[in-house]
């Protein structure tokens, strides 16, 4: 076993890659950005090394610099991680040659399922089933439109070094195709240097379901299988194993396929081969075909590692060493069910758009497994995914494992920037997914469903503004405030999301209030040091810059209005379109003069490795162009602003 081991990453992965370091006595040497000084894993990590700017161009994807560390600090192997440079061939030549081992696959099991139209070229060669499509060189756009028709649409438009949906379009007819690849292969060639796209036919009910497989350059094993078809935008958002529906037949077969995939490279360490199943008529042997493999950790193995009670990064560290492979084939147990959720910050109302912010509070349940790379305090960075913790569940059966869930999700906290945890709590409880009846067009389908709000706010808001009045008037003595002949009334002035509303609050017993809000009255009673109202389920405020109101998976924040304090925050109008995040300005579509239509693009806006493309919101004229392409924008920032609306005269 090693001694000390560097790890190419950040975040949460990094974070359980030193959990499981520790554990086998191995030290931990973490690399960190400029923007990353004080993350988790740096504290975790016995030694750390920056290796320079937030841009991960200019630190994480930085292979000299990270072997660099790796000589500076003595180590005697490299955990990429997943992500950056985790699947990057030319890094385990650079690790190999300066005297280091890669914990992973060899260079040319890397490239040899690197690019999607060479994998699936070679999973044909191996007798392992691929989607129909056009797999070849030609890049030409006419023929790839030729293709498109000989395939049949709907198609999928994917770049060959791609991955996380990035460089991937699904087009219904001919006459999308031609911008539907232009955007394609210009989101690949900015996240991967690589803009060659394949063609595929488009399932119609997909499941997208994907095997763990371990190999130790010699034999290979299959851990089961992990159900991904909750998706939305091309990116995973809960998945789980066992699949729901998975027959004893097609897991054999599809087992039996992951493990010649894996053979036929020669495959050392952990990896995942995908298959999309076509779920139609239920799961059928004769339904699946290979997607890609993923030649690396999956952000996901915590469910395979809930079902067999093995840990995947033990196996990493112990293969990468020069062990043979722990355990057989026969010898890997499945026991129960497991369930991982993505919490990200993202804002759902916005299209699931990036988030950023500072964590002003943050803690998750007993009941469950977080893995997290963030803290309270921490800020979600522009720089990097957005994830904050994947929340993972474990059972004897599918239904308590979701059950699972479903409360730690209700129970978890995050205050400070938005995220998608309500969204996933709804998730959680969806009624077909609760029966197992999962495809990757679920979250499309029922999105209306998923992300409604609460119909009143009001409960919520009498908790926060006893919390308010218990922080400034009755923090130690219950008798404070308290008038011997009429309740002592006061007001207490909340904002939400730009609304204010008063609640009134008559404290009418030492331990008894009364919240009214625009006729509603709440009656609370003091538990302990806080409050609760009658009759409802307790819900937790927590006080950290402003008051936020966590309840049955619902979080509403609020801050004490001040009627002196003048909004400075607000746009020049709802005529200018504003930068929903930081990031870069990739394209710019319109022009000062042009006459545009409601839904009309007006810019791409690149941001935490994503392509976002900016709408008008109503038909005009565009007064002015603020930003040109290649503009580096803060969030915020005008962009586009069009003429005012006439006014007609009555």
């Amino acid at each position: 076993m090693f001694r000390k081991i560097l790890i190419a990453n950040r975040g949460e992965i990094a974070c359980r890659i030193i959990k499981t370091a520790r554990q086998l006595g191995v030290s931990t040497v973490a690399v960190y950005s400029e923007a990353d000084r004080n993350a988790l894993h740096v504290k975790l990590a016995d030694v750390a090394v920056c290796i320079g700017g937030a841009a991960p161009k200019d630190s994480y994807l930085r292979g000299d610099a990270i072997i660099a560390a790796a000589l500076q600090t003595g180590v005697e192997a490299i955990h990429p991680g997943y992500g950056f440079l985790s699947e990057n061939p030319d890094l385990v030549d650079a690790v190999k040659a300066a005297g280091l081992v890669f914990i992973g696959p060899s260079a040319d099991a890397i490239r040899a399922m690197g690019l999607k139209d060479a994998a699936k070229a070679l999973m044909e060669k191996a007798g392992v089933p691929v989607v129909p499509g056009y797999h070849g060189d030609n890049q030409d756009g006419a023929f790839l439109a030729q293709q498109a028709e000989r395939i049949g649409y709907p198609v999928l438009i994917k770049a060959v070094a791609g991955g996380g949906g990035k460089g991937m379009r699904r087009v219904e007819s001919a006459g999308e195709f031609a911008d539907a690849l232009r955007s394609a292969k210009a989101e690949a060639a900015n996240a991967f240097g690589n803009d060659a796209v394949l063609i595929e036919k488009y399932v119609a009910a997909p499941r997208h379901i994907e095997v763990q497989v371990f190999g130790d350059g010699i034999d290979a094993v299959h851990l089961f299988e992990r159900d991904c078809s909750l998706q939305r935008r091309h990116q995973k958002v809960i998945e789980e194993a066992p699949a729901p529906g998975m027959t004893l037949q097609m897991r054999g077969a599809m087992g039996s396929a992951a493990v010649k995939a894996a053979k036929a490279i020669g495959y050392s360490g952990a990896g995942t081969i995908e298959f999309i199943v076509d779920g139609s008529e239920g799961l059928r042997p004769d339904r699946f075909w290979f997607m890609e493999m993923n030649t690396r950790l999956q952000v996901e193995h915590p469910v395979t590692e809930a079902v067999t009670g093995l840990d995947l990064v033990e196996w990493q560290l112990r293969v990468a060493s020069g062990e043979r492979l722990p355990l057989g084939q026969d010898d890997i147990r499945l026991n129960g069910h497991a369930f991982e959720a993505r919490l990200y910050a993202e804002d759902v109302d916005a299209g699931f758009l990036p988030s950023t912010g500072r964590l002003a509070h943050l803690a998750f349940p007993t009941n469950c497994r977080a893995d997290t790379g963030v803290r309270t305090g921490d800020e979600i960075s522009p720089w990097y995914d957005p994830m904050i913790a994947k929340i993972i569940t474990h059972g004897p059966t599918r239904d308590i494992a979701l059950s699972k869930l479903s409360r730690a999700l209700d129970e978890a906290q995050v205050a400070g920037t938005v995220t998608n945890l309500t969204f996933l709590a709804a998730l959680s409880r969806h009624e077909g997914f609760a029966k197992g009846e999962v495809d990757t067009g679920l979250i499309a389908r029922d999105l209306a469903a998923l992300t409604a709000k609460p119909e009143s706010r009001r409960r919520e808001m009498a908790m926060a503004g006893l919390a308010a009045l218990h922080a400034a008037a009755i923090p130690n003595d219950p008798l404070a405030g308290f008038s011997l002949w009429a309740p002592l009334e006061q007001c207490v002035a909340l904002e939400e999301a730009g609304e204010m509303l008063e609640v009134r609050l008559q404290l009418t017993h030492p331990d008894q209030a009364q919240a009214s809000i625009e006729g509603d009255v709440f009656t609370a009673v003091r538990r302990g040091s806080g409050w609760s109202l009658e009759g409802q389920p307790d819900a937790q405020v927590v006080e950290a810059e402003g008051y936020h109101v966590f309840s049955s998976g619902h979080l509403l924040s609020f801050r004490l209005h001040d009627p002196l304090d003048r909004d400075q925050s607000a746009g020049p109008g709802g005529d200018v379109t504003l930068a929903p995040m930081p990031g870069l300005v990739r394209a710019m579509l319109v022009q000062a003069g042009e006459t545009v239509e409601a839904g009309q693009p007006l810019c791409v806006l690149e941001a935490m490795k994503m392509e976002h493309t900016l709408k008008a919101a109503r038909a005009g004229r565009v007064a002015e162009v603020f930003v040109s392409e290649g503009t580096q924008i803060s969030a915020g920032d005008p962009l586009v602003q069009l003429e005012p609306e006439a006014v007609p005269h009555g």
